[in-house]
Protein backbone atom coordinates (compact mmCIF):
# COMPACT_ATOMS: atom_id res chain seq x y z
CA UNK A 1 0.00 0.00 0.00
CA UNK A 2 1.09 3.55 -0.73
CA UNK A 3 -0.13 6.33 1.60
CA UNK A 4 0.34 10.11 1.47
CA UNK A 5 0.46 11.85 4.85
CA UNK A 6 -0.30 15.52 5.43
CA UNK A 7 -0.60 17.60 8.57
CA UNK A 8 -0.79 21.14 9.89
CA UNK A 9 -2.44 22.85 6.92
CA UNK A 10 -3.40 25.76 9.18
CA UNK A 11 -5.81 27.29 6.68
CA UNK A 12 -3.18 27.77 4.00
CA UNK A 13 -5.25 27.00 0.91
CA UNK A 14 -2.53 27.84 -1.69
CA UNK A 15 -0.18 25.37 0.01
CA UNK A 16 -2.88 22.72 0.30
CA UNK A 17 -3.85 23.00 -3.34
CA UNK A 18 -0.22 22.56 -4.42
CA UNK A 19 0.20 19.53 -2.18
CA UNK A 20 -2.99 17.93 -3.49
CA UNK A 21 -1.67 18.25 -7.05
CA UNK A 22 1.68 16.77 -6.01
CA UNK A 23 -0.02 13.86 -4.25
CA UNK A 24 -2.08 13.10 -7.36
CA UNK A 25 1.20 12.51 -9.21
CA UNK A 26 2.34 10.06 -6.52
CA UNK A 27 -0.40 7.53 -7.36
CA UNK A 28 -1.16 6.79 -3.73
CA UNK A 29 -3.93 4.53 -2.49
CA UNK A 30 -4.89 6.81 0.39
CA UNK A 31 -4.16 10.23 1.88
CA UNK A 32 -4.33 10.73 5.67
CA UNK A 33 -4.57 14.13 7.38
CA UNK A 34 -3.09 14.48 10.89
CA UNK A 35 -4.87 17.64 12.03
CA UNK A 36 -4.48 21.36 12.77
CA UNK A 37 -6.51 22.11 9.69
CA UNK A 38 -7.74 25.69 9.65
CA UNK A 39 -6.35 27.97 12.36
CA UNK A 40 -4.02 30.48 10.77
CA UNK A 41 -4.02 33.72 8.85
CA UNK A 42 -4.54 32.70 5.24
CA UNK A 43 -7.94 31.26 4.17
CA UNK A 44 -9.46 29.16 6.97
CA UNK A 45 -13.05 28.97 5.66
CA UNK A 46 -12.01 28.26 2.09
CA UNK A 47 -9.61 25.59 3.36
CA UNK A 48 -12.47 23.99 5.29
CA UNK A 49 -14.53 23.81 2.10
CA UNK A 50 -11.62 22.20 0.25
CA UNK A 51 -10.92 19.63 2.94
CA UNK A 52 -14.58 18.72 3.34
CA UNK A 53 -14.72 18.11 -0.39
CA UNK A 54 -11.62 15.94 -0.33
CA UNK A 55 -13.11 13.65 2.31
CA UNK A 56 -9.77 12.42 3.64
CA UNK A 57 -9.39 10.30 6.77
CA UNK A 58 -8.68 13.16 9.18
CA UNK A 59 -8.02 13.59 12.89
CA UNK A 60 -8.63 16.66 15.01
CA UNK A 61 -5.60 18.55 16.25
CA UNK A 62 -5.28 20.82 19.25
CA UNK A 63 -6.45 23.81 17.22
CA UNK A 64 -9.70 22.07 16.27
CA UNK A 65 -10.34 21.39 19.95
CA UNK A 66 -9.48 24.97 20.87
CA UNK A 67 -11.72 26.47 18.18
CA UNK A 68 -14.62 24.36 19.42
CA UNK A 69 -14.18 24.61 23.18
CA UNK A 70 -12.11 27.62 24.29
CA UNK A 71 -13.88 30.68 25.64
CA UNK A 72 -12.83 34.30 25.01
CA UNK A 73 -10.53 34.30 28.04
CA UNK A 74 -8.41 31.44 26.68
CA UNK A 75 -8.66 31.41 22.92
CA UNK A 76 -5.64 32.55 20.91
CA UNK A 77 -5.78 34.96 18.00
CA UNK A 78 -5.45 32.34 15.25
CA UNK A 79 -8.28 30.26 16.69
CA UNK A 80 -10.45 33.30 17.35
CA UNK A 81 -10.05 34.65 13.82
CA UNK A 82 -10.77 31.21 12.41
CA UNK A 83 -13.89 30.65 14.49
CA UNK A 84 -15.27 34.03 13.43
CA UNK A 85 -14.91 33.07 9.76
CA UNK A 86 -16.32 29.52 9.94
CA UNK A 87 -19.93 28.63 9.25
CA UNK A 88 -22.02 26.19 11.26
CA UNK A 89 -21.42 23.63 8.51
CA UNK A 90 -17.68 23.97 9.04
CA UNK A 91 -18.05 23.66 12.82
CA UNK A 92 -20.20 20.54 12.51
CA UNK A 93 -17.50 18.98 10.39
CA UNK A 94 -14.86 19.81 13.00
CA UNK A 95 -17.04 18.26 15.71
CA UNK A 96 -17.20 15.03 13.72
CA UNK A 97 -13.43 14.53 13.61
CA UNK A 98 -11.91 11.88 15.91
CA UNK A 99 -8.74 12.25 17.98
CA UNK A 100 -7.30 9.11 16.36
CA UNK A 101 -8.13 7.15 13.25
CA UNK A 102 -7.04 3.80 11.87
CA UNK A 103 -7.73 4.20 8.14
CA UNK A 104 -6.47 0.69 7.31
CA UNK A 105 -5.46 -2.21 9.56
CA UNK A 106 -2.11 -1.69 11.24
CA UNK A 107 -2.03 2.10 10.72
CA UNK A 108 -2.85 4.66 13.42
CA UNK A 109 -3.00 8.44 12.86
CA UNK A 110 -3.22 11.15 15.52
CA UNK A 111 -2.02 14.72 15.99
CA UNK A 112 0.41 15.04 18.90
CA UNK A 113 0.42 11.66 20.62
CA UNK A 114 -2.38 9.08 20.72
CA UNK A 115 -3.62 10.48 24.04
CA UNK A 116 -2.55 14.16 23.97
CA UNK A 117 -3.00 16.52 21.03
CA UNK A 118 -0.48 18.95 22.56
CA UNK A 119 2.31 16.43 23.06
CA UNK A 120 5.52 16.91 21.11
CA UNK A 121 6.27 13.31 20.21
CA UNK A 122 9.58 13.40 18.35
CA UNK A 123 10.92 16.53 20.05
CA UNK A 124 11.46 17.54 23.67
CA UNK A 125 11.33 21.13 24.91
CA UNK A 126 13.38 22.14 27.93
CA UNK A 127 15.02 25.32 29.20
CA UNK A 128 17.55 25.17 26.35
CA UNK A 129 14.83 25.06 23.68
CA UNK A 130 13.67 22.22 21.43
CA UNK A 131 15.76 19.11 20.74
CA UNK A 132 15.16 15.72 19.17
CA UNK A 133 13.53 13.36 21.64
CA UNK A 134 15.30 10.18 22.68
CA UNK A 135 13.89 6.82 21.65
CA UNK A 136 12.91 6.14 25.27
CA UNK A 137 11.01 9.43 25.44
CA UNK A 138 9.13 8.67 22.24
CA UNK A 139 8.22 5.14 23.32
CA UNK A 140 7.00 6.39 26.69
CA UNK A 141 4.82 9.05 25.07
CA UNK A 142 3.33 6.56 22.63
CA UNK A 143 2.26 4.27 25.47
CA UNK A 144 -0.02 1.42 24.44
CA UNK A 145 0.21 2.37 20.75
CA UNK A 146 3.67 0.78 20.64
CA UNK A 147 2.25 -2.61 21.58
CA UNK A 148 -1.13 -2.17 19.95
CA UNK A 149 -0.36 -4.10 16.80
CA UNK A 150 0.30 -1.01 14.67
CA UNK A 151 3.11 -1.13 12.14
CA UNK A 152 2.74 2.53 11.05
CA UNK A 153 2.09 5.52 13.30
CA UNK A 154 1.36 8.95 11.79
CA UNK A 155 1.53 12.23 13.70
CA UNK A 156 1.92 15.98 13.23
CA UNK A 157 1.90 19.00 15.56
CA UNK A 158 5.58 20.02 15.56
CA UNK A 159 5.55 21.13 11.88
CA UNK A 160 8.90 19.38 11.33
CA UNK A 161 9.26 16.27 9.17
CA UNK A 162 10.85 13.20 10.68
CA UNK A 163 10.68 9.44 11.05
CA UNK A 164 11.75 6.94 13.66
CA UNK A 165 11.91 3.14 13.63
CA UNK A 166 10.51 1.89 16.92
CA UNK A 167 11.39 -1.25 18.89
CA UNK A 168 9.58 -4.09 17.18
CA UNK A 169 9.89 -2.47 13.76
CA UNK A 170 6.95 -0.07 13.61
CA UNK A 171 7.60 3.21 11.78
CA UNK A 172 6.64 6.60 13.25
CA UNK A 173 6.27 9.42 10.69
CA UNK A 174 5.66 13.15 10.97
CA UNK A 175 5.23 14.65 7.46
CA UNK A 176 5.94 18.24 8.51
CA UNK A 177 3.56 21.10 7.87
CA UNK A 178 1.65 21.81 4.70
CA UNK A 179 0.92 25.41 5.56
CA UNK A 180 2.99 26.94 8.38
CA UNK A 181 6.73 26.18 8.20
CA UNK A 182 7.92 28.02 11.32
CA UNK A 183 6.59 29.24 14.65
CA UNK A 184 7.69 30.00 18.19
CA UNK A 185 6.01 29.23 21.49
CA UNK A 186 6.55 30.01 25.16
CA UNK A 187 5.26 26.71 26.58
CA UNK A 188 6.62 24.81 28.40
CA UNK A 189 9.75 26.91 27.71
CA UNK A 190 10.47 29.42 24.93
CA UNK A 191 11.39 27.59 21.74
CA UNK A 192 11.28 27.77 17.95
CA UNK A 193 10.24 25.16 15.41
CA UNK A 194 11.65 26.05 11.98
CA UNK A 195 11.61 23.99 8.79
CA UNK A 196 14.12 26.37 7.20
CA UNK A 197 12.34 27.01 3.90
CA UNK A 198 8.83 28.10 2.88
CA UNK A 199 7.89 24.89 1.05
CA UNK A 200 4.73 22.94 1.74
CA UNK A 201 5.57 19.48 3.05
CA UNK A 202 4.08 16.00 3.01
CA UNK A 203 5.27 12.41 3.19
CA UNK A 204 4.69 9.23 1.21
CA UNK A 205 4.92 5.86 2.92
CA UNK A 206 4.75 2.44 1.30
CA UNK A 207 5.31 -1.18 2.28
CA UNK A 208 6.53 -2.50 -1.07
CA UNK A 209 9.73 -3.76 0.61
CA UNK A 210 7.78 -5.70 3.22
CA UNK A 211 8.12 -3.00 5.88
CA UNK A 212 6.88 0.58 5.94
CA UNK A 213 9.35 3.09 4.52
CA UNK A 214 8.98 6.86 4.08
CA UNK A 215 9.98 9.54 1.59
CA UNK A 216 9.55 13.23 2.35
CA UNK A 217 8.41 15.81 -0.20
CA UNK A 218 8.77 19.61 -0.45
CA UNK A 219 6.45 21.51 -2.77
CA UNK A 220 6.75 25.01 -4.14
CA UNK A 221 3.59 27.07 -4.04
CA UNK A 222 2.74 30.80 -4.17
CA UNK A 223 3.84 31.53 -0.62
CA UNK A 224 3.96 35.25 -1.36
CA UNK A 225 0.18 35.08 -1.85
CA UNK A 226 -0.21 33.29 1.48
CA UNK A 227 2.03 35.85 3.17
CA UNK A 228 -0.13 38.62 1.76
CA UNK A 229 -3.17 37.15 3.49
CA UNK A 230 -1.25 37.01 6.78
CA UNK A 231 -0.30 40.66 6.43
CA UNK A 232 -3.96 41.45 5.83
CA UNK A 233 -4.70 39.96 9.25
CA UNK A 234 -2.01 42.19 10.76
CA UNK A 235 0.48 39.35 11.25
CA UNK A 236 3.72 40.45 9.65
CA UNK A 237 5.53 37.85 11.76
CA UNK A 238 3.50 35.01 10.27
CA UNK A 239 4.00 36.46 6.80
CA UNK A 240 7.77 36.39 7.36
CA UNK A 241 7.60 32.75 8.49
CA UNK A 242 5.58 31.82 5.41
CA UNK A 243 8.15 33.49 3.15
CA UNK A 244 11.26 32.04 4.80
CA UNK A 245 10.50 29.01 6.94
CA UNK A 246 12.14 30.88 9.80
CA UNK A 247 10.84 32.80 12.79
CA UNK A 248 11.40 36.51 12.28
Amino acid sequence: MRIAVISDVHGNLPALDAVVVAIEAERVDLTVNCGDLLSGYVQPAETADRLIGLGLPTVAGNHERQVLTFGPDRIGMADRVTRELLTERHLEWLRSLPATVSPVPGVLAFHGSPTDDLQYLMHTVDAAGAREASLDEVVRRLGDAVVGGFSLLLCGHTHLPGALRLPGGALLVNPGSVGWPAYDDDEPFPHRMEAGSPHARFAVVDDVSGVWEVSFRQVEYPWERAAGFAEGFGRADVAAALRTGRVA
